[in-house]
């Protein structure tokens, strides 16, 4: 069985730094090592004490930061065609550009190729895992979890459910049919390899009450597997939602009265929930991925950060491509970071990258496997370059401590700062940064 060091600056998070930054809550060794054996962490530590044995190879990434790899909890593998598309807010953006490009994800060929495309962005910006949508063809699923298997990546997907207000090529014959569907593909593909099934109802609006049930009748059958979708995200689709379901008390309640709040499921967005309904959300054990640039993009809103804290809520954060403009979760932080500064409330560098890997471990229940060094859980991981660019590099010569490092890489970095991303263990894409020579 291989065995292989890695040395350089490590951080591993144990816990949420809040907005004080815990001292328990994270590890830190500027020296440090993170000896990997089979694809999985068998130590991480100070480097002194574990690069004793003179016979254990060792890769030194010299002042580069290791940390475990990306999570992106929201993101849309159909919709990188459309990214940067439109000025225009949700429904009006989902109808002139999403539906259309979605569309030709009929063709397996077509999505094969995205999917190829996707998964290749995903690596080189640092995400090892993600919580994807297809399209309302199973073909478009099938496509993406053959490709994440080839690279053996650990990834949540689903045939995105929608049976009413959508294109005809986009429209599910019937519920029924859809149901048929998701219980092939479930059985297909959940737990096979790295891989998981979403149920996936794109969002309340498209959804016909039929089809919700028959989402609650698969999450009863398959406790398991995720649930993901979209709620409050734009003010219109709230009204529009609530118009539709005038029985409901609010739109969080339309997921809850078709049993479609538990553990493991995850609504993207959150912005306009009341009280009740974050309490609700809580008590569930479900979670927000909180998608900031697809939010700033499409003039949806503003994610209260201090009053999702407040209610317990567990989120983590999310790209939201298409809406979102990057695959970048450096990107996405810094975003992030302008949402908190915009309502008067803090974002510390350590809770961003913490929200970008073990939060969003812990929301998707995968926190056993992943998110961090800890001894047993698969080695995905990645190499941050602190001379990514040339302004990165004089600014960093300027940092005093780990806080300001983070930050810089937030606001300055993207792809070119992921210097290396390895999965399980081994280099899955690798960039050769300012003329550098890679590590054997």
């Amino acid at each position: 069985m291989s065995r292989i060091a890695h040395r350089g600056a490590i951080l591993n998070f144990r816990g949420d730094p809040g907005d004080r930054d815990d001292p328990c809550s994270y590890q830190y060794w500027e020296q440090g090592a993170l000896i990997v054996c089979g694809g999985k962490v068998e130590q991480v530590g100070p480097a002194a004490e574990l690069l004793s044995d003179a016979a254990l190879p060792v890769i030194d990434h010299g002042s580069r930061l290791l940390l475990p790899g990306f999570i992106d909890t929201h993101i849309h593998y159909p919709q990188t065609d459309v990214i940067a598309a439109g000025g225009r807010h949700l429904l009006e953006w989902l109808e002139r550009y999403t539906f259309p490009a979605e569309q030709r994800f009929a063709d397996p060929e077509h999505a094969r190729a995205v999917a190829h495309f996707f998964c290749d962005e995903l690596l080189r910006n640092g995400t090892t895992t993600a919580q994807v949508l297809g399209t309302a063809h199973s073909v478009s699923v099938n496509a993406f979890f053959e490709v994440a298997a080839g690279r053996a990546l650990r990834m949540i997907a689903g045939k995105a459910l929608m049976d009413r207000l959508c294109p005809d090529g986009l429209r599910d014959v019937s519920a029924a049919d859809a149901e048929r569907d998701t219980r092939t593909l479930i059985e297909r593909w959940h737990g096979r390899d790295r891989l998981h099934y979403a149920i996936t109802p794109r969002f309340a609006l498209t959804s016909s009450e039929a089809q919700l049930e028959s989402c609650g009748r698969l999450a009863r059958e398959f406790p398991d597997v995720f649930i993901h979708s979209h709620l409050a995200e734009n003010r219109q689709e709230v009204s529009e939602v609530c118009a539709a379901f005038p029985q409901r008390r609010s739109y969080l309640d339309v997921y809850d009265h078709y049993g479609l709040l538990r553990e493991r499921a995850t609504f993207a967005h959150c912005i306009y929930l009341d009280a009740i309904d974050r309490g609700r959300l809580a008590a569930s054990g479900a979670g927000a991925a909180f998608c900031p640039s697809s939010n700033l993009y499409l003039g949806s809103g503003l994610f209260d950060i201090a009053t999702t804290d407040a209610a317990k809520i567990p989120f983590a954060l999310a790209t939201d491509v298409g809406g979102g403009s990057s695959f970048s979760m450096l990107r996405t932080m810094g975003e992030a970071y302008k949402v908190a500064q915009l309502t008067g409330q803090i974002l510390t560098p350590l809770r961003a990258f913490y929200l970008a890997t073990l939060a969003g471990a812990r929301q998707l229940r995968l926190q056993d496997r992943i998110g961090s060094f800890t001894a047993g859980h698969e080695a995905d991981f990645i190499v941050l370059d602190p001379a990514a660019t040339p302004l990165l590099a004089r600014r960093m010569d300027q940092c005093r401590d780990l806080s300001e490092r983070l930050r810089l890489w937030m606001i300055l970095g993207d792809d070119r700062a992921v210097a290396h991303t390895y999965v399980l263990g081994r280099r899955a894409c690798f960039k050769e940064m300012l003329g550098a020579k890679p590590p054997s």
